[in-house]
C-alpha cells in the first residue's frame, strides 16, 4: 500500500494523549458505580477507598519496607513541589532536566525557593545530561521519564547506594511502566493521570526512611502554605498516608483509579504492564527504523521512553523549509489525523521540537498502536502534497 492510499483499519480506540491518557481495555462510565457519591472522603467509606488506591499501588510497585506511599493534592504537580518547598535547602542541590517539566523544577527551585548552593545540569530535547555529574553528599532532582521528550534515565546504576543527600525522582510517565529501583529513590512523585489512564485529581508521593527523617529534623527557611505540609509539631502527617488527604478527592477519580489498579491486577500486575508498554515501543520503533520521513527524537536506544514516544520530522525531508514550516507541518499532520478520527492529541508538546507525540503506555492496546501508524504516513503524504511548492 503506498503512503497516500487511505489505511483500511481504523484504531478502535483513537486515544493517544500523554495526559490525560487512555482509559484502560474495557473500561466504561459503569465501572465507577460503586463510588460513594455524596459522601465524605472523611468517612469510614472514603477513607477506606483512598486506602485501598494506597495499598493496591503499593503492593504491585513492590515498594520496599519502610517506603511510605501517600495521596496529596494537585497531580504530580503538587507533589513535586510539596518535595522539593519541604524537603530542599538542607545541603547543597544538583538538579538535572531535559524536558519541560524538569525545566520547570529548575525554575520553581531557582527563582521562588532562590537556593544558593544549586547546580543544574541540563541537556536539550532528545539528549540525557551526563549523570555521572551528580553528587550524592547533596540532594538530587530528576525526572525519570521525561514526558515531553521522550527520553528516560538508563535505570538506576548511577545512583549511589550510600549517598547522603535525597534523591528526588519525579517518576509520573514511568510508574507502572518501568522497573524503578526504588531502594535508591527517596522521593517519588506520580499522578493517576498517566500510566493506568485515571481521572486528574490528586498526586502520589512516596517518602523513604531517610526522606521521613529529613522531614522531621529539619525545617525550611520558607513558610510553607497547608497545602504543601507534611508535618506537623516537627513529626510526620501520618494520615496523609492512610488516607486522610490534605484536601478533598474527587470520589469519582478515586473509584476510576481503583478500577485501573483492578484491571492491572488482573492481567499480571507490573510485569504485564512494563511488557504492554516495551511492545507498543517496539512496534513504533520498527515503523521508525524504515520511515523516510520519520525519526524517534531520543536517537540513543538505550533513552528511549516506552510511554512518550516523541517523533520528529527528518530534516533530509524539508531542507527548504524554515522552523515555522516544519512546525506548521506537523500541526497540520495532527489536526488532518483528529479530522479523520484515527489519533486524537498527537502533537508534540508546546515547547518542543516540532513533530508528535505517541502515548504508548500500558492502556494502549498494541493492535491500535499497529492500526495507527499507517495513518500517519498518510498524513505525511497528504500535507507533503500541500508543501510540495514551497
Amino acid at each position: 500500500m503506498s503512503q497516500s492510499a487511505r489505511p483500511p483499519v481504523r484504531p478502535l480506540n483513537p486515544n493517544f494523549s500523554s495526559g490525560p491518557c487512555a482509559k484502560r481495555p474495557g473500561w466504561s462510565v459503569e465501572c465507577l458505580s460503586d463510588a460513594p457519591f455524596g459522601r465524605s472522603h472523611r468517612a469510614k467509606i472514603g477513607k477506606a477507598k483512598l486506602q485501598e488506591v494506597i495499598t493496591r499501588s503499593t503492593e504491585m510497585l513492590g515498594l520496599p519496607k519502610g517506603w511510605r506511599l501517600g495521596i496529596v493534592p494537585a497531580s504530580d504537580t503538587g507533589a513535586v513541589e510539596m518535595a522539593l518547598w519541604s524537603l530542599l535547602g538542607a545541603r547543597g542541590v544538583d538538579m538535572f532536566a531535559w524536558e519541560t517539566f524538569g525545566d520547570t523544577w529548575v525554575a520553581d527551585v531557582t527563582k521562588q525557593l532562590k537556593l544558593d548552593d544549586l547546580r543544574v545540569f541540563t541537556a536539550p530535547y532528545g539528549h540525557l545530561p551526563d549523570l555521572t555529574q551528580a553528587d550524592f553528599d547533596r540532594d538530587v532532582v530528576f525526572t525519570w521519564n521525561g514526558t515531553t521528550a521522550g527520553v528516560r534515565v538508563p535505570g538506576g546504576d548511577w545512583i549511589a547506594d550510600d549517598r547522603k543527600g535525597l534523591t528526588i525522582c519525579d517518576a509520573t510517565s514511568a510508574v507502572f511502566a518501568m522497573d524503578l529501583p526504588w531502594h535508591k529513590l527517596d522521593v517519588v512523585t506520580w499522578s493517576w493521570q498517566k500510566v493506568l489512564g485515571g481521572e486528574g485529581a490528586h498526586g502520589m508521593l512516596v517518602l523513604s526512611p531517610r526522606a521521613v527523617e529529613r522531614l522531621e529534623s529539619y525545617t525550611p527557611p520558607w513558610p510553607l502554605p497547608k497545602i504543601f505540609r507534611l508535618t506537623s509539631g516537627g513529626k510526620l502527617i501520618e494520615g496523609i498516608f492512610v488516607g486522610d488527604t490534605i484536601n478533598t478527592p474527587s470520589m469519582l477519580a478515586v473509584e476510576d483509579q481503583i478500577d485501573a489498579l483492578r484491571w492491572a491486577e488482573s492481567i499480571g500486575g507490573l510485569p504485564a504492564l512494563v511488557a504492554r508498554c516495551d511492545a507498543n515501543l517496539a512496534a513504533i520503533q520498527s515503523w521508525l527504523d524504515s520511515s523516510d520521513w520519520a525519526v524517534n527524537l531520543a536517537a540513543d536506544p538505550a533513552l528511549r521512553s516506552t510511554t512518550s514516544v516523541c517523533l520528529t520530522l527528518k530534516h533530509g525531508c524539508f531542507t527548504r523549509l524554515s522552523a515555522e514550516d516544519r512546525a506548521a507541518f506537523a500541526k497540520k499532520m495532527v489536526s488532518l489525523l483528529d479530522k479523520e478520527g484515527v489519533g486524537y492529541d498527537l502533537g508534540s508538546y508546546r515547547d518542543a521540537p516540532a513533530g508528535l507525540r505517541i502515548w504508548a503506555g500500558a492502556t494502549v492496546e498494541l493492535a491500535d498502536i499497529h492500526a495507527l501508524l499507517p495513518w500517519l504516513d498518510w498524513a505525511f503524504a497528504q500535507v507533503q502534497a500541500e508543501f510540495a511548492s514551497i
